[in-house]
């Protein structure tokens, strides 16, 4: 977790990988009260990213077995 990446331009394995080191940091007891809401912000704005991902994939695959081909879709 060293390397803060913007979460917008990571892909969906690199938000989920950081995901779980959020989550098992968390899981550290010995974190601040301080470090442990930027953690759990950080987690919340990484899943928010995942699901979006997912769903925008989830559109694709929609689109492409409805129509046989792939159509671009707005965001």
């Amino acid at each position: 977790m060293t390397d803060k990446k913007p979460i917008e331009k990571l892909t969906y394995e690199q938000a989920f990988e950081e995901l779980e080191k959020v989550v098992a940091s968390l899981e550290d007891e010995q974190k601040s009260l301080e470090d442990s809401l930027a953690l759990f912000e950080r987690g919340q704005t990484l899943s928010q990213h995942c699901a979006k991902l997912l769903n925008d994939a989830e559109l694709k695959v929609q689109q492409l077995t409805e129509e046989g081909e792939l159509e671009p879709f707005e965001e």
